[in-house]
C-alpha cells in the first residue's frame, strides 16, 4: 500500500504577518481536505517565527506569537537564534508554557537547574495508517550568547547524526527542522542519509522544489511570510520505504485574500501599541537624530552605553537611531520605535596599535551609504560610524578621553555585537570580548533615561 503524507513548513517568518491570516486559512483547508482522503498532513515552523523588531512580539515578549501558532494549529516547531538568544532565560524558559504543540530542539538545554517542560530532542508521530515518523531538530551555534544566557550548547550536527542513527532502528521516517543554515544543511546530508528530509532556515534560501543531496530532501522557505512550504512523501508500507519526495513553495503573496485581512493584521499592532505605550521617562527638550553626523542622540547614548559597560570608549553607527527622541514624556513605545533592533552591546579588549586601526577603518567612506539588511540591524542604512572617547592627532598617536594613550595597556571598547561577527572589523571576531545580555539598545536607554532626566 502507498501512504501519502504531507507536511506543510514554514520558516524565518521573523514576526512579518502580513500574509499570515490567508497562510492560515490556506492550510488549514488544505488539512481538510486531505482528511477526508484519509491522507495523514502536519504543519511545522523551523524558528524564528518571532523578531522583536515588531511591537506585537516586543510587547507580548513573545507569547502573542505562539498564540498565533496555536490558533494555526502547528503540530511541531523547533527556535531560531531569535526565539533563543534575544529573550531573556527566563523569557525563553517560559515561552512555550501555553503551546499546543511539541517544541524540539536538540542542542540546547539549561546550564543550571531542569530544562523547561517543552524542551523536547526529538518527538515520533504517528499516522492515520501507523507510520511512525521521527522529527529531530537543532539550532544555530551562538554559543557564546546562550551560555552568557545560562543555557548550554551541543555540536548540532552531531547531535542530529547522533539521533537519526538512534532512532532510524525505531521508527519508519526520519525528518529534521534544522534552523543551522544552508552549509550546514548540506554537510548535514552528506554524513547522515538516515535523514529522509531536512527542513532549513537561518539563511533565508529558497529552494523552489527542493533540493537533493545523498538521497536527502532539503528545503527552503525564504523568509519574511513569503512562502508556505507543501512536502508530500510517498511511503510504501509493503516495502517499507520512501518511493518519492517533493516539496513545492506556495507563494502566499497569490493565496486568495480573507476578508477583514488587513484589520486582522492590524489588531496585532494595536495590541502591542496599547501595551508599549506607557511613560518610561520625561525629557526636558528633544534630542535629534542625524545618519551622517553625530547629534544630540548620539552623544546621549554614548554616555548611556559607556556607563552600562564601563568601558574606556565607544563605537557605533549613526544609523541605528531610527527616529529622535521627542520632548517631554517618552514611551517604550518611542524606544522601540528609535531602537527596533534586537541589538546587544560587546565590550572588547584591544591595545593600543589595534585601537589605531580600527580608527582608521571607521573612517571609510563608502559605510555611511550601504543599506544593511540583517545582522540584527533593522534600519535603513548604516549611517556614519561614530567614535567616543578615542581619536588620533596629527601625529598619528592615539588619545584616550584627551590623553595619550599608553602603550603598555589593554582598552575597553563598547560596540554593537552586530561589529563582533567579522564583516566590518575583523580584528573584533577573535578579540577577547564580553556580550552584555540580555538587555537590548533600547532597553539600555530606558534604564539610563530613567535615571539621567530624574533630577
Amino acid at each position: 500500500m502507498l501512504e501519502k503524507i504531507h507536511i506543510f513548513h514554514t520558516n524565518d517568518l521573523h514576526s512579518h504577518f502580513k500574509y499570515w491570516p490567508r497562510m492560515q486559512r490556506y492550510v488549514k483547508e488544505m488539512r481538510t481536505e486531505l482528511a477526508t482522503l484519509g491522507e495523514t498532513s502536519y504543519l511545522f515552523d523551523v524558528g524564528d517565527h518571532l523578531d522583536r523588531s515588531n511591537i506585537y512580539t516586543e510587547a507580548t515578549v513573545g507569547k502573542g506569537n505562539v498564540k498565533l501558532l496555536n490558533e494555526a494549529d502547528y503540530d511541531v516547531v523547533t527556535i531560531g537564534n531569535n526565539e533563543g538568544i534575544t529573550l531573556s532565560h527566563n523569557e525563553l524558559f517560559h515561552l512555550y508554557d501555553e503551546a499546543t504543540f511539541d517544541v524540539v530542539v536538540a542542542n540546547v538545554y539549561a546550564s543550571q537547574g531542569t530544562n523547561p517542560a517543552w524542551m523536547k530532542p526529538y518527538v515520533i508521530l504517528t499516522t492515520a495508517h501507523g507510520t511512525k515518523l521521527a522529527v529531530i531538530a537543532a539550532t544555530a551555534m551562538f554559543e557564546i550568547y546562550y551560555k552568557e544566557l545560562n543555557w548550554q550548547m551541543d555540536e548540532a550536527r552531531s547531535t542530529l547524526i547522533r539521533l537519526a542513527h538512534q532512532l532510524r532502528q525505531e521508527v519508519d521516517i526520519v525528518v529534521c527542522l534544522s534552523h543551522l543554515g544552508i552549509t550546514e544543511d548540506k554537510l548535514l546530508a552528506e554524513e547522515c542519509p538516515e535523514i529522509d528530509v531536512i527542513f532549513g532556515s537561518h539563511t533565508h534560501h529558497v529552494l523552489p522544489n527542493g533540493k537533493l543531496i545523498n538521497d536527502v530532501l532539503l528545503t527552503g522557505g525564504g523568509k519574511f511570510g513569503q512562502y508556505t512550504g507543501h512536502l508530500v512523501l510517498e511511503y510504501d508500507k509493503k516495502l517499507r520505504k520512501i518511493v518519492e519526495k517533493k516539496d513545492t513553495l506556495i507563494h502566499n503573496k497569490d493565496l486568495p485574500t480573507i476578508k477583514n485581512e488587513k484589520d486582522i493584521v492590524q489588531s496585532y499592532e494595536e495590541v502591542g501599541k496599547q501595551l508599549l505605550d506607557r511613560p518610561v521617562f520625561t525629557t526636558r527638550r528633544s534630542y535629534n537624530k542625524e545618519w551622517f553626523h553625530y547629534s544630540q542622540l548620539s552623544d546621549l547614548f554614548a554616555h548611556a552605553i559607556l556607563e552600562k559597560s564601563g568601558a574606556d570608549c565607544a563605537l557605533f553607527n549613526a544609523g541605528i537611531f531610527l527616529d529622535g527622541l521627542p520632548k517631554g514624556t517618552v514611551t517604550a513605545l518611542d524606544l522601540h520605535r528609535i531602537f527596533p533592533h534586537p541589538i546587544n552591546l560587546c565590550t572588547i579588549e584591544l591595545s593600543v596599535n589595534e585601537m589605531k586601526e580600527i580608527f582608521q577603518q571607521s573612517k571609510n567612506e563608502e559605510w555611511p551609504y550601504i543599506e544593511l539588511k540583517g545582522l540584527g540591524f533593522r534600519g535603513v542604512i548604516f549611517g556614519k560610524m561614530l567614535t567616543y572617547g578615542f581619536s588620533m592627532n596629527k601625529d598619528r598617536q592615539l588619545l584616550i578621553n584627551g590623553e595619550l594613550a599608553d602603550n603598555d595597556q589593554i582598552y575597553k571598547l563598547v560596540t554593537l555585537d552586530l561589529f563582533t561577527f567579522g564583516y566590518f572589523y575583523p580584528s573584533f571576531k577573535y578579540a577577547k570580548k564580553k556580550y552584555i545580555l540580555p538587555e537590548f539598545l533600547r532597553n539600555i536607554m530606558l534604564d539610563y533615561g530613567q535615571r539621567f532626566f530624574k533630577h
